[in-house]
């Protein structure tokens, strides 16, 4: 009894307060509120990230919800610990929040602030207050007013640091400067971020840094350049606006650009990237004799209307899709690249084709845009994938947790797959591929959407209502087709992701990098490199009508698109802004291809007539009888990264360079069946009696789209004249320009 006494006097004494009291915000006088001053100081003190007690299963028995989503739970975890209260209402001073950030007791995070310093006092003073929880009734932040803003900030050497001020506006109209209480995430090696902001250069370039505090994020875009006395523009004359945000900003960067590249460089690339295949010697002898200043105009209409044309872009938009034989099988895949390219060569407008395979249903033959829902079979996937393709956001995180980078909760998340939910298949009487995968059928389905049909809440068990993504009243009505309704608005005019990227999408297949850098995760911490630029190519895009070809025509006309990737001295070293084109290595297919048209041989691929390019597989060619072995061409496809299309996603499609690929290129067996067959181009060569000059013009021209120099000619003569001359110095010259850099890269 006296014990009991004795606690309701301490009580009194120590003011303590009931979750659900009247607080204030601040660490002096008065409570201290636990939603937007305790759940700061945790954010800022790195306690509640996935690396600490943010993670899955917590760390020491103590977990917390990732970055702050959750206050009512780290209430609970702080207070009414299963393994221990983290608080001591009797002497604050002793509690376990305090103790071990404090490195006053052991502590696997080390010393994550001090005695006194204004984290350690607001904890104590929100102990001492009684710890009262969360309040329903205490404002809410709205937003983050983050000096510098949105634009880019450009600081000159000898300046190398810039303060970064963050003020939290809450809905009770409260302003109040939350610098101290910010977290500062620097993107890149390029800058270093105190605890309180201070931004302090590592090293000359663009770099930005993201500022967090509660459930708000703002990025802070920030360039650190040298002085570049006697700095003066000799870039290209400007042909369009996407020269003028390109070059505009290479200015304030105190760079240059590339010259614009030469006709010989400018045709291999224009080629490749429309028709995913070379110039053939004639195209290029034709191109370079040429006069006129719009010879390059013209010769970018002249691929767009090519059949190569429909067939590369239905490729890229294969990968997307997820066009392949394990779960489609070969015929679905056949018939679903076939609408594809007919949809790209007709000049299909890109909201309607994202509209009849958001919308289709039906027989998987005879329907082929249906494909695309057969191909993802789940309602998640369904949801994450559609969000990826046709708005360029990736949700995926959003599954377990809320978003780290971004807006998106998880009741974001299960209200955008909810519209998915209705979704049924028929099978009919079709064989399962194996006993283990219940949805690789081989044969025709039927995609159909029920009268009824609902998700779960994983949470709570609940039903979840259906809701358009990032919108608060965007739900179908009882009678609308939830895939009809969802269509509506990807496509509108009013939709804040679809136009933008698509927009970027197209830049990124023709420029290497997109605007926004992973081409599909749009996030207000991941800005656009080009935010003014981006908007004004969607908004072409949308008043001419999502004509891809329009977009296409535009950005390969720019100087931007031209420009040579030989650096010149102030951007050697720079691989962002555009200044001159990165080289990269062809794509798969295309060095399939190339290797086809160069040496005059077409390769095999299982399943498929000899002379079918690679550029025009359906699928990925994964699926053979267990008795047959994949071709060589099959192999270097796979070798090469051609994507196994599991994935929604740009970055399947491997680009990297590894040692095997140079085995292949230098000894592999497709490479030496092609140059060693009886019937190839090379034996047609060397018996049409032309001389050592017009061979060797001949092969340069068909494998790099220009003539040897002077120096190249003399080097194969010494190699026609060790080797006897005839087909076996062709086979060497030929093997020689295959394996050259000039020949592999896309520059």
């Amino acid at each position: 009894m006296r014990s009991q006494i004795l606690f309701l006097l301490l009580g009194v004494m120590w003011g303590w307060s009931q979750p659900g009291g009247a607080s204030l915000r601040g660490a002096d006088a008065g409570a201290v509120d636990f939603s937007s001053d305790v759940m700061a100081v945790l954010s800022k003190a790195g306690c509640n990230q996935g690396t600490c007690h943010g993670n899955r299963s917590g760390k020491g028995g103590f977990k917390l919800s990732l970055r702050g989503q959750d206050p009512a739970f780290d209430y609970r975890a702080l207070t009414r610990g299963p393994r221990g209260r983290r608080i001591d209402r009797v002497i604050p001073e002793k509690s376990l929040i305090l103790l071990k950030p404090a490195a006053e007791v052991s502590h696997e995070g080390g010393r994550r602030f001090r005695a006194g310093d204004a984290p350690f006092e607001i904890l104590r003073n929100w102990i001492r207050s009684g710890a009262p929880g969360p309040d329903s009734r205490s404002a809410k932040l709205e937003r983050l007013e983050v000096s510098p803003g949105k634009e880019l900030e450009v600081l000159v050497d000898p300046v190398a640091e810039l303060q970064v001020r963050v003020h939290a506006v809450f809905s009770d109209g409260t302003r109040k400067d939350v610098s101290e209480f910010a977290v500062y995430e620097p993107v890149g090696d390029t800058v270093e971020v105190s605890s309180r902001g201070l931004v302090r250069r590592s090293a000359f370039g663009e770099s930005t840094v993201l500022v967090r505090y509660l459930g708000r994020q703002e990025p802070v875009r920030v360039a650190f350049v040298p002085s570049g006395k006697g700095y003066e523009w000799r870039g290209p004359l400007e042909k369009n606006f996407i020269d003028k945000a390109i070059f505009g900003k290479l200015k304030r960067l105190r760079l240059n650009s590339s010259v614009v590249c030469d006709d010989t460089v400018f045709l291999r690339r224009a080629t490749l990237d429309l028709a995913g295949r070379l110039p053939t010697s004639d195209e290029a002898r034709a191109f370079i004799s040429a006069a006129g200043p719009g010879k390059r105009a013209r010769k970018i209409d002249e691929l767009l209307a090519t059949a190569g044309f429909a067939d590369f872009w239905a490729l890229k938009w294969g990968d997307l899709l997820r066009n392949e034989e394990k779960v489609l099988d070969r015929k679905g895949v056949q018939v679903f690249q076939r609408w594809i390219r007919e949809s790209i060569a007709s000049g299909k407008p890109l909201d309607v084709f994202a509209r009849e395979i958001l919308t289709a249903r039906g027989s998987t033959y005879r329907n082929p845009p249906a494909n695309y829902l057969r191909a993802n079979r789940d309602v998640l996937q369904r949801a994450e994938n559609t969000a990826q393709v046709f708005l360029g956001v990736r949700l995926a995180c959003a599954k377990c947790h809320n978003h780290p980078f971004e807006r998106w909760t998880q009741d974001d998340y299960y209200g955008w797959a909810a519209l998915f939910s209705r979704v049924r298949y028929k099978v009919f009487e079709n064989k399962r591929r194996d006993g283990l995968d219940k949805n690789a059928f081989v044969g025709e389905q039927v995609v159909w959407i029920a009268r009824e049909g609902e998700l779960k809440d994983p949470r709570d068990g609940k039903r979840v209502a259906p809701l358009l993504l990032g919108t608060k009243t965007g739900s179908p009505g009882e009678k609308d087709d939830p895939l009809e309704f969802l269509a509506d608005w990807v496509t509108s005019r009013g939709n804040p992701f679809f136009s933008r990227s698509l927009a970027n999408r197209i830049w990124f297949n023709l420029m290497g990098k997109g605007l926004v850098d992973p081409v599909d995760d749009f996030r207000a911490t991941n800005p656009s490199s080009h935010p003014e630029l981006l908007g004004r190519l969607a908004r072409e895009l949308e008043e001419g009508g999502f004509e891809l070809r329009k977009v296409i025509r535009l950005i390969m006309n720019s100087s931007a698109y031209q420009l040579s990737s030989v650096p010149v001295d102030s951007n050697g070293k720079v691989e962002t802004g555009f200044a001159r084109v990165l080289p990269r290595r062809l794509d798969a297919e295309q060095l399939v291809d190339g290797l086809a048209q160069v040496i005059g041989v077409s390769p095999s691929f299982n399943g498929y007539p000899r002379g079918i390019r690679a550029v025009q597989l359906p699928g990925t060619n994964a699926i053979l009888p267990r008795y047959k072995k994949p071709s060589s061409a099959d192999v270097f496809l796979k070798l090469f990264g051609k994507p196994d299309r599991m994935l929604t996603c740009e970055c399947e499609r491997m680009s990297q360079t590894h040692l095997a690929q140079a085995f292949h290129l230098v000894s592999g067996p497709m490479l030496h069946d092609m140059i060693s067959s009886g019937d190839n181009r090379l034996g047609v060569l060397a018996d049409s009696g032309l001389d050592e000059l017009e061979l060797v013009s001949e092969l340069y021209w068909s494998a790099l789209g220009r003539p040897p120099s002077e120096i190249e000619t003399a080097s194969a003569r010494r190699l026609f004249s060790s080797a006897g001359g005839g087909r076996a110095a062709l086979e060497d010259l030929a093997w020689a320009l295959v394996n050259s850099k000039e020949f592999l890269l896309r520059r």
